[in-house]
């Protein structure tokens, strides 16, 4: 049972930050990132409390015989539509992440396979890329080193757009591949992987970069060849010396290569932190999908079987192609549930 006073309060905020939007008083852009934070919890919170005033009032009227019977039959689906609705209100309750709505960084790199990782971490930026223009984001590759055989080497993307980070946070990991590789010619299928980093945008962050604490080099961007080759210095190399972080942006501008190489910076230093106070916080227990670690297996593509397992939550699918197509919501939903589901789970203990 969830206390009513909090309810309350939630809801005189609500209402408090809409008045103050109506009248002009106040930060009106903080006033309105945390009125669209509160709409869709109040929402619930409503529905919540309709329900709950709904059930006591036909309870009322079971003793009134002129009422009695149409209560008899409202109450059985008003006590039916309570749990789920309650269920529905403590997940959107729910300790919010300060990077879920905003952008993500999205970098893949081959790990262990040779050419056949650089060719599935190839695989995986086309699986993001559909993915990303399905949800109508907008994905900016940022750098990209191919391989000889037309693989990558490593690729780092900017995908920008409402909630990216809440929906792809949890693609951070090792994503294995058992197939037959094209230079294969006797049939055998091997296993490769590739390494998938989700980083949350850090633009409204505040990260202190001391000007003593980088140093920032220019370079002749690499290019196709013919008219793409870039003529001028214009590429951007910005290495954070207390952590060693390296950081390029091979763009046109050179003045644009700084900021997206800095922005890249800002996006990975925050994300040490976070990962800092993630493994601080869960030192005496780790969360199933959301660790956050680099280094865990969490999902195998098997192409000769058309199957998708991802490791975390058990979960099997024989759609293959069509994720690799894009189509992620079925699995990306599972993994926001089951992540929902864990947090009730520790607010219950």
């Amino acid at each position: 049972m969830i206390p009513e006073e909090r309810l309350h309060q939630i809801t005189q905020r609500f209402e408090f930050i809409e008045a103050s939007m109506s009248t002009g008083e106040g930060d009106i852009v903080a006033l309105g990132r945390e009125y669209a934070e509160l709409r869709p919890v109040v929402d619930q919170v409503r529905a919540y409390m309709q329900v709950a005033q709904d059930i006591e009032d036909a309870t009322a009227m079971l003793d009134d015989p002129d009422m009695k019977e149409l209560a008899e039959l409202e109450l059985p689906e008003l006590k039916a539509q309570l749990p789920v609705i309650e269920e529905a209100l403590q997940i959107a309750l729910l300790p919010k992440d300060a990077a879920d709505n905003g952008s993500a960084i999205l970098e893949i790199r081959p790990g262990t396979g040779g050419d056949e990782a650089g060719l599935f971490a190839g695989d995986l930026l086309r699986m993001y890329q559909r993915y990303a223009e399905n949800m109508k984001w907008k994905f900016d590759i940022i750098e990209l080193s191919e391989g000889d055989l037309g693989g990558v080497k490593s690729v780092t993307a900017n995908v920008v757009g409402d909630g990216v980070f809440a929906r792809m946070k949890f693609e951070s990991g090792v994503h294995r591949v058992q197939r037959v590789p094209e230079t294969e010619s006797g049939g055998r299928v091997h296993t490769s992987a590739a390494t998938v980093a989700v980083l949350p945008e850090a633009k409204d962050v505040d990260i202190d970069i001391q000007a003593n604490d980088i140093r920032i080099d220019t370079m002749r961007a690499s290019g196709a060849g013919g008219q793409h080759v870039n003529t001028t210095d214009s590429a951007v190399r910005i290495t954070h010396l207390p952590t060693g972080i390296i950081v390029v942006s091979a763009e046109k501008s050179q003045h644009r290569n700084r900021e997206i190489a800095m922005n890249v910076l800002k996006a990975r230093l925050y994300d040490m932190e976070r990962q800092k106070i993630h493994d601080e916080r869960s030192a005496d227990r780790k969360s199933q999908v959301g660790s956050g670690d680099r280094s865990e297996r969490i999902r195998t593509y098997n192409f000769p079987q058309g199957r998708l397992s991802d490791h975390r939550i058990n979960l099997t699918l024989y759609k293959l192609d069509a994720v690799m197509g894009g189509d992620l919501d079925e699995i990306i939903d599972a993994l926001i549930s089951d992540h929902q589901a864990t947090l009730l789970a520790e607010m219950g203990q």
